[in-house]
């Protein structure tokens, strides 16, 4: 499988129709990662007892998500964490079912959208002054916050070809562009590009973060795209 990430086509099919989501996911698995396999979810079995312990159904979309690839680390939790069965909880108003990894913010799906499939998602800030947090509207549909997670995971995933670098806003726009190939826009102030062999998340102008299959992809993109990379 390779050049996937060429095509516009399957990363637009995915944020619009939810089979569409779980076959791209599962080729982004597979080109980036590992292939999903059987056991990489959680069972039916679980995600009930966690329902029971809430009194509350979760949508049914973030139930196939944890059914299909949930238990996979590698695509939910190298830097933020997709929280298991368990650990799902209730807090003012919305069920929480990812956390940031120093605990500064979480996302979840407000109580009085649960009953939609696919609905949009929250995110809250832990701020010094708890009365001053609020949920925030964030993805606009779970399916969308699913394919942005297993995407900014594998860009943060430690024991790949991945690197890190600051940038300025306006000294990046144009360079990366110019050289590589922009994808459809998924997550919130997050902008992506593919070239060969080679995924990057510029992140609101920020950061890079950079995901290669081979040392050789990594090396090439570091030269095509000069600056203080972490690692490099």
């Amino acid at each position: 499988m390779t050049g996937i990430f060429d095509d516009h086509t399957r990363l637009s099919g995915a944020l619009r129709d939810r089979s569409e989501t779980w076959r791209f996911i599962a080729d982004f698995a597979a080109y980036w990662q590992q292939p999903l396999r059987p056991g990489d979810g959680w069972s039916s079995e679980e995600m009930e007892t966690a329902e029971q312990r809430l009194g509350l159904r979760v949508p049914s979309v973030l139930r196939e998500a944890y059914l299909r690839f949930g238990r996979r680390t590698d695509l939910t939790s190298n830097h933020d964490t997709l929280l298991t069965p368990d650990e799902l909880y209730v807090a003012d108003g919305a069920l929480v079912y990812r956390a940031e990894n120093q605990g500064c913010a979480f996302w979840g799906i407000a109580l009085e959208h649960l009953g939609i499939d696919d609905p949009g998602t929250v995110m809250r800030t832990d701020l010094a002054d708890t009365s001053q947090e609020r949920w925030e509207a964030w993805e606009p549909s779970l399916t969308a916050a699913c394919v942005e997670m297993v995407m900014s995971e594998t860009v943060q995933f430690e024991n790949g070809f991945t690197d890190f670098m600051e940038v300025e806003a306006e000294d990046d726009e144009a360079g990366l562009r110019g050289l590589f190939t922009e994808l459809p826009r998924v997550g919130r102030d997050v902008r992506w590009f593919a070239g060969p062999d080679v995924l990057i998340r510029e992140v609101d102008g920020f950061c890079l973060q950079v995901r290669a299959r081979t040392q050789e992809a990594l090396d090439q993109l570091r030269e095509a795209v000069p600056g203080d990379w972490l690692y490099g």
